[in-house]
């Protein structure tokens, strides 16, 4: 099977496809990733290179959900359709939405990582207005309703787009998934408690550890870029005791596996592969209270309202002073964590991808029988 898979190297969706790619693999899948937004860097460039079956093709197009992009999501698809000439894959897998109304000639899936209206309304808590994203939403809805399939990555966001977009049918949920073997715990934990995240985005909420940490009894550590894709950076963390930059997967996993307590106060958060990671790497669990997170760790994690600094400032000081309650907390997001791998979400899209390709088959031979009738 051949399959050509849209991603940006901008934050989860890059994890996500590696993963896809590398699991797919024993599979005989070979996938060609076309990124548009800023290049791989050349770490992210090796990660590819390494994976039996896989190839990068780059550009620098604007992603749908930034500033004007619209000029640039049109050259954007003039491109995939020529990379789909060339490639001819089975399968068009794209995590975007604008590009599903592309004329594919083979089967499309979209993959509903997150959108601009579910961030907007579940950060800035009304919905966006028509003016800034009436062209967003129609693309958007357009991409959406012209796939074959759609999956999303949580229960809460399969609702998201079946409400804001209408798309209900062909539809179903398929959990992220990660590398057990990447993450471990050290055994023995470090007092300090780590988030992840871009610091640049709202929704991740690393400014409330900010607001926190001179009240929190154990340092905080946060790892992430601050710059936004755009080049902007509007986040100063000055009372983060360490502040970690952007860091290689490798150098994250270890990080993890050294801290007690991972803590994600996310106002909107579809999935949260770094809290399935953390969890991998035996940490105790503090998330924002929001009903993506809850669906994935209820009753493995502790979940604070992400807007009451002081409700979680009082959790972490509680896990910190209660070694016994913060390592069984950490088993049960360890135990909880096993069921959540690349291996078992790839073969899920692989069942998809089958069944796409079966069913436009049988589309084919149809309307070939009612022509020659």
């Amino acid at each position: 099977m051949k399959l050509l898979m849209t991603a940006d190297a901008v934050g989860g969706v890059w994890t996500y496809a590696v993963q896809m790619a590398q699991s797919l693999a024993p599979h005989d899948v070979e996938v060609v990733i076309a990124t548009m937004g800023p290049r791989p860097s050349e770490n992210q460039r090796a990660q590819v290179a390494a994976i039996r079956g896989a190839s990068l093709c780059e550009s620098e197009f604007k992603l749908e959900w930034m500033s004007e992009p619209w000029d640039e999501v049109q050259k954007a698809g003039d491109w995939l359709l020529g990379l789909e000439r060339s490639f001819q894959p089975d399968i068009v897998h794209l995590n975007g939405y604008a590009h599903g109304a592309l004329p594919w000639k083979a089967p499309v899936l979209v993959v509903a990582h997150s959108c601009v209206l579910s961030w907007w309304q579940a950060v800035k808590g009304e919905a966006a207005s028509a003016g800034q994203w009436g062209i967003y939403r129609e693309r958007a809805t357009s991409g959406l309703h012209a796939a074959d399939y759609v999956v999303a990555p949580s229960p809460f966001m399969l609702r998201e787009v079946r409400r804001l977009y209408g798309r209900s049918s062909n539809v179903c949920v398929i959990p992220n998934g990660t590398d057990p073997c990447l993450f471990q715990s050290t055994g023995k934990k470090e007092a300090f408690v780590v988030s992840a995240g871009r610091l640049w985005d709202e929704a991740k909420n690393i400014g409330a550890l900010d607001r926190i940490a001179d009240y929190v009894h154990w340092p905080i550590c946060v790892a992430g870029n601050a710059t936004a894709p755009d080049g902007t950076s509007e986040v100063s963390h000055t009372r983060i005791c360490r502040s970690l930059g952007q860091l290689e997967p490798r150098t994250f996993a270890e990080f993890l596996g050294r801290a007690a307590i991972f803590c994600l106060p996310a106002l909107y958060e579809p999935f949260g592969l770094s809290a399935l990671e953390a969890a991998l790497s035996g940490c105790a669990l503090v998330l924002g209270d929001i009903p993506s997170l809850r669906q994935t760790w209820e009753g493995a994690a502790v979940f604070v309202d992400p807007r009451d600094d002081r409700a979680l400032a009082a959790a972490l000081n509680r896990l910190i002073h209660n070694p016994r309650e913060r390592a069984e907390l950490a088993q049960r997001g360890y135990e909880r964590a096993q069921s959540f791998t690349a291996e078992r979400m790839a073969a899920k899209y692989f069942d998809i991808y089958h069944a796409m390709i079966e069913a436009r088959q049988q589309s084919e031979e149809a309307r070939a029988s009612a022509c020659a009738s």
